[in-house]
């Protein structure tokens, strides 16, 4: 079991010789455990209707843009183009908004996705148990949700009003998920929040190890996003280096060997290849994170959720995995397998 102390040596000491030790340890982990194999999946925007006020976030509730919820018509328009690139796993992400994105929307996108893809996974505002059960029957069957940070104190300082100002409710959203037949839940920590990185990472491990004891059937990922800017605008500052994000990245690694690590386009494309030979397992590509910009709104007029730093194709992202000697993963075989 890893403790304070341990992380934060990990942490501090940044000699190169180290962190080359470190990087290369969770590099042998993560082969041994999953191979070459690299899972491939994109983002789709459905909304960015939102009633919580996150200082941190380009759809928070206070902010003055251009609001849309996409129709049935236009989200099936939007997967057909990311489904003609390749990509056969999705995310669908709205902002948190219980009217403009109801249950009964996400499981009728969930039931339209289910003809293109075979992995469906939301990002959306916290559920019931019920809820979650309704989903997982309408073809979800992963949860992405991140606490943002640990720190209470914290937490309240940026989340100033709607739903997600209440810290337990969204702390208990993966056991709620898993109670609800979710078999993958995503859960991860926004870095660049906490004031103290150390206590944020330890808070996040042992909360993964809370999940993996109570609900052993469920397959986890970590995940850890830096803040970035908003169409150039700094809503908040990340003073996370490369390096810092690196050995995060092959602490928890060789700390949780069978978990999945996620890597999205908020990261430079440098360091996302490098970060392929170390420690990630799954990787989002050809991103557009503004709602309805892979084919209704012109790049111009959109509004991202965040400044996506790697604008490579699926395409050219294939050709980089290739070039690596690693092997992109379209389809769940597992979930096929299980349907059998």
């Amino acid at each position: 079991m890893v403790n304070l102390q341990k992380i934060n040596a990990v942490l501090a000491d940044s000699r190169p010789e180290y962190v080359e030790e470190l990087a290369q340890e969770a590099a042998r982990v993560t082969r041994q455990q999953f191979g070459r194999a690299i899972s491939l999946y994109a983002p789709l925007y459905l909304s960015n209707f939102c009633s919580s006020h996150c200082t941190y976030c380009g759809f928070h509730s206070q902010n003055k843009i251009e609001r849309m919820k996409l129709t049935p018509e236009q989200y099936a328009k939007e997967m057909q183009v990311i489904h003609a690139q390749g990509i056969r796993n999705i995310l669908m992400l709205t902002g948190e908004s219980y009217k403009h994105t109801p249950v009964s929307y996400l499981k009728e996108a969930a039931q339209i996705a289910g003809e293109y893809f075979q992995g469906i996974a939301l990002e959306v505002h916290p559920m019931q148990i019920d809820e979650y059960k309704e989903l997982f029957a309408a073809g979800v069957d992963g949860i992405t949700v991140y606490q943002e940070t640990y720190d209470r104190k914290r937490y309240a300082e940026v989340h100033l009003s709607g739903y997600k100002k209440d810290y337990d409710f969204r702390r208990d959203t993966p056991q709620r998920a898993a109670q609800g037949g979710m078999r993958q839940i995503s859960m991860g920590i926004l870095l660049g929040l906490a004031g103290n990185l150390a206590e944020d990472l330890l808070d996040l491990y042992n909360h993964i190890r809370e999940m993996e004891k109570s609900y052993p059937g469920v397959e986890y990922a970590l995940s850890f996003p830096r803040l970035r800017t908003i169409k150039n605008t700094e809503f908040a500052r990340c003073d996370i280096d490369d390096i810092t994000y690196t050995k995060i990245l092959a602490l928890t690694r060789i700390l949780f060997p069978r978990v999945g690590i996620n890597l999205s386009t908020r990261e430079e494309p440098y360091l996302r290849d490098h970060l392929l030979n170390i420690a990630i397992t799954r990787m989002s590509a050809g991103s557009n994170t503004s709602v309805g910009g892979y084919s209704l709104v012109a790049e111009a007029d959109q509004d991202p959720q965040f400044d996506i730093k790697d604008e490579r194709s699926v395409a050219e992202v294939i050709a980089l995995l290739k070039s690596k000697n690693f092997d992109p993963v379209f389809t769940d075989w597992r979930k096929i397998e299980n349907t059998l």
